[in-house]
């Protein structure tokens, strides 16, 4: 299933419409591409601060600690949520797009694509909620290790 910004994509748009709303089959694949290499870092990313929280976990039972530790566990579950919800809805457009590719091979280098301007939105949104995890994550970690 298409995510609902995606169904508004305008594929009669021709080549000689060249806007700043408008990208080429290539561009949208290499930033799609970016963006499921920076979600499997930020992935990984998750797994080592959750073993660095089970760490302190295990060495510290105060009250205090446990509180911020629960907090942490729920906020990476949200964040792995998250990236598997934008991970789902990358793939969906890249597979409409080769769809598209496949169907059209002929047409396809003449095509400009409405760009993807929400899910450029919703991919820097979640960089900045992530980061502010990080930053807070850290300063905890400087208190009780």
């Amino acid at each position: 299933m298409i995510p609902n910004y995606f169904c508004g994509i305008n594929l009669t748009i021709n080549a000689m419409n060249k806007n700043s709303n408008t990208k080429h089959i290539d561009a949208l694949h290499f930033e799609h591409q970016l963006w499921l290499s920076r979600a499997k870092f930020y992935t990984d990313e998750l797994v080592i601060y959750q073993k660095r929280l089970e760490y302190i976990a295990g060495r510290n039972n105060k009250e205090e600690v446990r509180k911020q530790v629960e907090h942490f566990q729920n906020q990476f579950i949200i964040q792995e949520t998250h990236l598997s919800k934008l991970n789902h809805e990358v793939k969906a457009h890249e597979k409409f797009l080769a769809t598209f590719a496949e169907n059209h091979p002929i047409a396809i280098d003449h095509r400009l694509f409405e760009d993807h301007k929400l899910m450029h939105e919703r991919m820097n949104m979640f960089k900045k909620i992530y980061d502010e995890l990080k930053k807070e994550f850290n300063a905890f970690l400087s208190t009780w290790m």
